[in-house]
């Protein structure tokens, strides 16, 4: 035979012609036995051989697939002499088969990379399947967990019951603060999840952090924030009662001894009447200062019920209008959900919406702003949550000023108290949500309260618009 896997093929094709022919005219002519049982063996030999040359790429295939299976990765192919056709078969079959070690030993040196990457990163990374099963926890994780092997998230419950619950309840991308007593005292972990898919197989991805470091600096930043208020309204309390009373004890005095009677006159009287007159009033606004410390330290503990967020903007709306229209300030709302529901306080986050809506109204006076709109806004964001937000149109907040707005008895205003943010976010933490503020300065200031903890019986994915606005005689008249 050639080295030619085409020539071969029609050599073997005509033989099996030929022989088939041989045969058919022998039986035809009635040759004897023994000739036409010799060409019919000759006929299924070379039928054999066709079909077995012919498997040959098949086999040659079938073993580089068992290969790439077993991941054998040193199978080679031989060139097969000069048959061209196999040879650049078995060529081809080794080419890709060099590709995919490459690539497996690319895999494999990206999944060291990355194990040793997460291995070494000071956050604790956990993955785990449906039933529990811990595919991966890095060192940080058993480390800040104080367990040495970590095998099933059921032993959480060696460290912490809560914390076992927590994990094990936890959603995908959820994210939470979990605090138990570790191996190391109290930990506060900053707790977030995420899903993916690996073989067919759902898993969740739980990335564990200890935030007690940034939780004492954020404490003491805020005590220190506090300390400097208080000294700030102590000292100007007391330093003019001291300097006062000091002058009234020197007018009584000569050469240290005490004035008798007869140096009494009218006008140390009068002057002394003053004096302690000023020191009354000062005491008095001190007694005032320690009494708003004590309201934001004493907020009651809300009383929660579902409450239509439409009709609680219409009541804060009202209780504002006629001050909004004297200052000329347009009020509107608008709502994502007109029926949607909130479970929330009614009376205290109308407390904080009243506060709000004052605080931007003051905000749009000074300075005065020409078609000053204050927005009322309900919605929910991607997490699901209830958001309710006021929005202003005034100069905004300066940027070194707006981390101290929510400080305690810190203001900017010459008679405000500096409790009214400050009670707002108490008030906003005893609900288990949060307020944050926004500031485009010229442009937009927003206020956001936002609801972890609500519940609504509408569709949160309705996408119509309710808009009213007070005062608009054209629509609603004046409330």
């Amino acid at each position: 035979m050639t080295g030619s896997f085409r020539t071969n093929l029609i050599i073997r094709v005509a033989l099996l012609s030929i022989a088939g022919i041989a045969t058919g005219i022998a039986i035809a002519g009635r040759e004897p036995l023994h000739i036409n049982i010799t060409l019919a063996i000759a006929l299924v030999i070379i039928a054999f051989n066709l079909v077995w040359y012919i498997n040959k790429v098949n086999r040659k295939i079938t073993y580089f697939f068992d290969a790439v299976r077993n991941r054998d990765h040193s199978l080679s192919f031989p060139s097969h002499g000069g048959d061209k056709t196999l040879a650049r078969l078995g060529s081809n079959l080794d080419r890709i088969n060099e590709l995919i070690q490459d690539i497996h030993i690319e895999n494999r040196r990206q999944e060291q990379y990355f194990g040793a990457l997460i291995e070494n990163v000071s956050t604790g990374i956990l993955s785990f399947s449906n039933d529990g099963f811990v595919i991966h926890a890095n060192s940080s994780l058993r480390k800040l967990l104080g367990m040495k092997q970590f095998t099933h998230i059921r032993q959480l419950e060696k460290v912490d019951p809560f914390l076992a619950r927590s994990i094990a309840g936890i959603g995908r991308n959820d994210e939470k603060l979990v605090t138990f007593k570790g191996p190391e005292g109290v930990i506060t972990l900053l707790v977030k999840s995420g899903g993916f898919r690996s073989r067919g197989e759902t898993l969740t991805l739980v990335s564990m952090q200890d935030i007690r470091r940034e939780l004492d600096e954020k404490e003491l930043d805020s005590w220190l924030k506090l300390i400097r208020v208080l000294t700030h309204e102590i000292m100007n309390s007391i330093a003019p009662v001291t300097s006062l009373s000091e002058n009234l004890c020197n007018s009584y005095i000569r050469e240290g001894k005490a004035i008798s009677a007869s140096e009494v006159n009218d006008k140390l009287v009068d002057m002394t009447i003053r004096g302690l007159t000023i020191i009354r009033e000062q005491g008095q606004g001190l007694a005032r200062f320690v009494d708003s410390y004590r309201k934001l330290t004493r907020l009651p503990a809300p009383e929660k019920s579902e409450v239509i967020v439409k009709e609680l903007f219409e009541k804060t709306a009202l209780l504002c209008s006629s001050y909004m229209e004297k200052c000329g300030i347009t009020i509107s709302y608008r709502i994502e959900d007109p029926g949607m529901r909130a479970y929330l306080d009614e009376s205290q986050i109308s407390q904080v919406l009243v506060n709000l809506l004052k605080n931007a109204a003051e905000a749009l006076e000074c300075p005065s702003v020409a078609g000053g709109k204050i927005t009322m806004e309900c919605r929910r964001n991607t997490a699901g949550q209830i958001e309710l937000s006021v929005a202003d149109n005034g100069p905004g907040i300066p940027p070194e000023l707006i981390g101290d707005i929510f400080v305690p008895f810190f203001t900017t205003r010459e008679n405000g108290s500096g409790i009214g943010l400050s009670v707002s976010r108490q008030i906003m933490r005893l609900h288990k949500g949060s307020l944050r503020v926004v500031s485009f300065p010229g442009r937009e200031t927003r206020f956001t309260m936002t609801f972890d903890h609500t519940s609504s019986g509408n569709n949160p994915h309705r996408k119509e618009e309710s808009l009213k606005r007070y005062p608009d005689p054209d629509t609603t008249g004046t409330p």
